[in-house]
């Protein structure tokens, strides 16, 4: 076959450049859902604990969108008090208007409806939703979200038969509600672990279990989040094996697991190839942190069933390491490497975007889990500071009120625990564009993990006792995985890095529930003073307002005008932009190919 001359190799590259483009905007996805309290579902016969549902459905539905997609979410509150979702992992890019959390947005009130409109920007992986507000989460209003890569830019696996989303959390027997009021005096620990909203296989109080059908021979993706309030847990498939390939976000370096750790709010992809005999076998996730013989409705249970199976599973369920083996968990965490050769958002290795010769503006010591009894009520701590929330969202005070009156900048501190407990409105500056890092010390019990809105962690150290600067000898530098939840072991550290890139105000959070409703949060502004809406988007059209920002008088209407004849309708134009860079490309395709 005779090759291509060479201009016509140019002009492919420039019909190439054009086919980019096209796929750079991405799509407009628009969703309606509706939250409501739904009494009927009972995963667990015995538990009366209300669940809260999206049209319906628990869990919620699936959004299911690409690298860039811009996604309409118009949310109708049909709760009986206020309601914000957030979009655990998605970074908001230049728009933490969209975060919905309590310092970001103003509540959605009963009755009322509110649409989130945010990009996929620049991101993949395997994330989830949540709401926010009164300890909801804990009710359910929980479901996946998976942003698959562009069809330009390879995922460096084969494509699998099917993918498989997989929300694991922990369930209270009591109503949310309950459990919300007892927080400050004995509160009580989940009594279930739910796989997708149903109770454990072969528990006789289940009214339903989770099945998974698999044609023998075929490999399946299994998107697995954990969407509990409390524990972390131990995951595994009888007789099978499961190969890491991504984690919120990040491919990762390829590695073969029997079992798998999953910390709260956190989500991780793994590949399953049905290679065993037809039967049915049994997919488990333990507590972590308590012994699980103790409470056997606290091991969700589930089933890989093979299509062509008649044989339940039996025998008995597969063992996990130790649930109190710390050592194990984290030498199985320092494993999590970043891929670096693969493209992932983007068509360019992830390890162009390292953090081997960066050069640190800011150092965070944050020490969660210190207990502090405040106005008569027990409360979490940052630095000895739980977080006092105000009526005003503080994404809002900054904007209306350059923060007056709602809250005091860089007023608390991050470097050492404060001498004296105190209630206060944290919030902290971070240098924009400037690399962060953070070390995270754990005083509970239990496993803690981290989460920070609107940026990637690159996990970059994990230990045991105090932390000191000689540490940061010991630090993975090279390949770190980067994700946007992070686990910290009891009486351990874990250091972080953070490119400060993305303006906007930012939750700092533990993703435990408790932790975080009784005040261990704080948030990070990350200010660019250029008013360049390229620089950081302005607030949104439908912008609901709260506390000391009292929403503007509606406009004197229009005095009525008679109405003109109406002209012929003109073909629809694309935006200005967008026709221009297209035709700047077919001409340059053209000028090449000379």
């Amino acid at each position: 076959m005779a090759s291509l001359s060479n201009g016509a190799c140019k002009f492919l590259l420039g019909f190439l450049l054009i086919f980019l483009v096209s796929f750079a905007k991405g799509e407009d996805i628009f969703l309606e859902w509706h939250v409501a309290i739904d009494t009927r579902i009972k995963p667990i016969v015995s538990v009366n604990q209300p669940v809260i549902t999206i049209n319906g459905m628990f869990p919620g539905p699936l959004i299911n969108s690409t690298t860039n997609d811009n996604i309409h979410v118009n949310v109708f509150n049909d709760l009986d008090e206020p309601l914000l979702m957030t979009w655990n992992g998605i970074q908001q890019r230049l728009n933490s208007w969209q975060d919905g959390v309590s310092g970001t947005n103003c509540p959605i009130q009963p009755g009322n409806n509110w649409t989130y409109v945010f990009q996929m920007k620049d991101q993949i992986g395997s994330f989830f939703y949540f709401p926010t507000t009164k300890f909801q989460k804990a009710a359910g209003g929980f479901g996946p979200i998976r942003v698959n890569n562009r069809i330009v830019i390879n995922v460096p696996f084969p494509k699998p038969q099917d993918e498989f989303d997989l929300l694991i959390g922990d369930w209270h027997q009591e109503s949310y509600k309950d459990v919300r009021a007892q927080l400050n005096s004995s509160h009580t620990l989940p009594t279930w672990m739910l796989m997708n909203g149903k109770g454990p296989f072969g528990n006789p109080l289940t009214t339903a279990h989770e099945s998974f059908t698999v044609s023998p021979g075929k490999t399946y993706r299994f998107r697995i989040s954990n969407v509990g309030t409390t524990w972390s847990f131990n995951f595994r498939i009888q007789n099978h094996k499961m190969l890491l390939v991504e984690t919120e976000g990040s491919y990762t370096n390829q590695i073969t697991l029997d079992t798998l750790d999953v910390h709260v709010g956190q989500s991780y992809s793994v590949l399953v190839t049905a290679d065993q005999n037809a039967a049915d076998y049994y997919i488990v996730a333990s507590p972590k942190m308590i012994a699980d013989t103790n409470q056997s409705s606290l091991i969700a249970v589930g089933v890989l069933h093979y299509e062509n199976s008649s044989t339940p599973p039996n025998g008995p369920l597969p063992k996990g390491p130790d649930p109190f083996d710390i050592n194990s968990s984290i030498t199985q965490a320092r494993s999590v490497r970043w891929n670096l050769t693969t493209g992932a958002a983007r068509p360019n290795p992830q390890g162009t975007f390292n953090v081997s010769n960066v050069t640190l503006s800011q150092s965070f010591l944050l020490h969660g889990g210190v207990t502090a009894n405040l106005d008569g009520f027990v409360h979490y701590t940052v630095n000895n500071v739980s977080y006092d929330t105000p009526n005003t969202a503080l994404k809002l005070a900054d904007y209306a009120l350059n923060g007056s009156g709602v809250y005091l900048l860089d007023d608390f501190p991050v470097h050492h625990i404060s001498s004296l407990a105190v209630k206060g409105t944290f919030v902290r500056s971070g240098n924009h564009k400037g690399w962060l890092e953070i070390v995270f010390f754990n005083h509970h019990q239990n496993i803690d993990s981290w989460h920070l809105a609107g940026f990637g962690f690159y996990t970059v150290g994990y230990g045991y006792g105090n932390w000191t600067p000689e540490f940061r000898s010991t630090y993975n530098l090279y390949d770190p995985v980067v994700r946007s939840t992070v686990q910290v072991y009891p009486k351990g550290w874990t250091a972080v890095y953070a490119y400060l890139d993305n303006p906007g105000m930012w939750n700092l959070r533990s993703q435990n529930l408790k932790h975080w409703y009784l005040g261990q949060e704080l948030y990070v502004r990350v200010h660019d003073p250029d008013p360049n809406p390229a620089k950081e988007h302005p607030p949104p059209e439908n912008l609901l307002y709260c506390g000391l920002v009292l929403a503007p008088p509606p406009p004197p209407p229009a005095n009525p005008q008679p109405m003109p004849n109406p002209a012929p309708p003109s073909p629809q134009k694309a935006s200005a932009a967008t026709s221009n860079i297209g035709w700047f490309l077919i001409v340059l395709g053209f000028l090449m190919a000379l």
